[in-house]
């Protein structure tokens, strides 16, 4: 073969080489998942303190999901306090490293507070990766007995008075929305110091009634529905509950359309619940490494049996269905916006 000849042979054979080496995925030309995760540990930012539900869900999670990852990576929670957990959020959005060596668990009400232009949000909720919900936020509104409100049709004709401890807690929120879009007539008092607080005050007789987490009803304070001490009339989510068959959801009383679409924006808090996201801009296969290793985790016996044992709810949600609700979310119209926050602000 002629010199020329040979050359371009030589030439062709190493443009086709390196055609052949770009088709491949980045990851494997540089590094593969397993490789990568083998020698990273992943930092998991909790946006709330140590020993609350947040963090107890989060803890469950750094101790169980990192095996189920190629690589099998540590995982370590980290708390980063502030902002009702907005801090957290922010960092996950603008700060933290796009590399999938960073998940975040943040509010609930994060993909809310955005729509509703809460002051302070630095992030796009749609625009993070979800990775997968451990578990929905179910809160239910529970009225003591000697307010003879048992259902939802006795809180739509009877006053009754409800602790919450400011005016922008869901405690106080709620009730207010569903007094304006579902006829209910809750009277708020605040300056409680939480749930717990409230929750106390209405055993004493000071209110009639309080929000608290259906999870914690159930381990703490069976009781109350054992022995017809208080009863549940509402929950405050869009989905009924598997173990509530019977209660209605805030959405559901709504009176119109658009109601209901006010309605369902706060109680996508529920939907959200204790959820993971990793920042945008990690790699899609990353990505997706870090959804199977979350789908697995929730087959794992041992994670089970902890979850069990320290009798969290278990409502589970895949990244991609956690994805796809938010960035539904994010299509509410400007004429539900605009009437949600009155509503809220009246």
């Amino acid at each position: 073969m002629p010199i020329i000849g040979k050359a371009l042979g030589k030439t062709l054979g190493c443009a086709l080489s390196l055609s052949a080496l770009s088709a491949l995925p980045q990851s494997a030309q540089a590094q593969s998942i397993a490789d990568f995760y083998r020698e990273n540990a992943i930092n998991l930012i909790i946006g709330f303190p140590v020993g609350g539900g947040y963090d107890i869900y989060g803890r469950l999670v750094s101790r169980h999901m990192g095996k189920h990852i190629p690589g099998n990576p540590k995982m370590v929670p980290q708390n980063m306090i502030g902002a009702g957990g907005m801090k957290a959020a922010n960092f996950m959005y603008g700060v933290a490293p796009k590399d999938g060596t960073t998940l975040g668990i943040i509010p609930d009400t994060a993909p809310s507070e955005e729509l509703l232009g809460t002051n302070g949000v630095a992030y796009v909720s749609k625009n993070f990766n979800w990775v997968g919900r451990i578990s929905a936020s179910t809160n239910v509104q529970v009225l003591w007995a000697t307010s003879g409100v048992k259902t939802i049709a006795d809180a739509q004709a009877k006053e009754s008075v409800q602790g919450g401890s400011g005016p922008m807690a869901p405690a106080v929120i709620y009730p207010k929305l569903l007094n304006a879009l579902g006829g209910t007539k809750f009277k708020m008092v605040t300056g409680y110091g939480g749930a717990a607080e409230s929750c106390l005050a209405m055993e004493k007789g000071e209110i009639d009634g309080c929000l608290l987490a259906w999870s914690t009803v159930k381990a703490a304070k069976r009781d109350w529905l054992e022995q017809k001490k208080a009863s549940i009339v509402v929950q405050w989510g869009s989905t009924r509950h598997p173990e509530l068959p019977d209660i209605p959801t805030m959405v559901e009383l709504g009176k119109t359309a658009e109601d209901k679409a006010i309605l369902e924006l706060y109680a996508s808090a529920t939907e959200i619940g204790k959820s993971i996201v990793a920042p945008p801009g990690v790699t899609k296969d990353r990505i997706t490494a870090l959804r199977r290793g979350f789908d697995a985790m929730l087959k794992d016996p041992d994670y089970l049996e902890e979850v069990k044992r320290l009798s969290l709810d278990f409502e589970p949600l895949s990244g991609e269905k956690l994805q796809a609700y938010v960035e539904e979310l994010s299509k509410t119209p400007a004429n539900v916006l605009a009437k949600a926050k009155q509503v809220r602000d009246n």
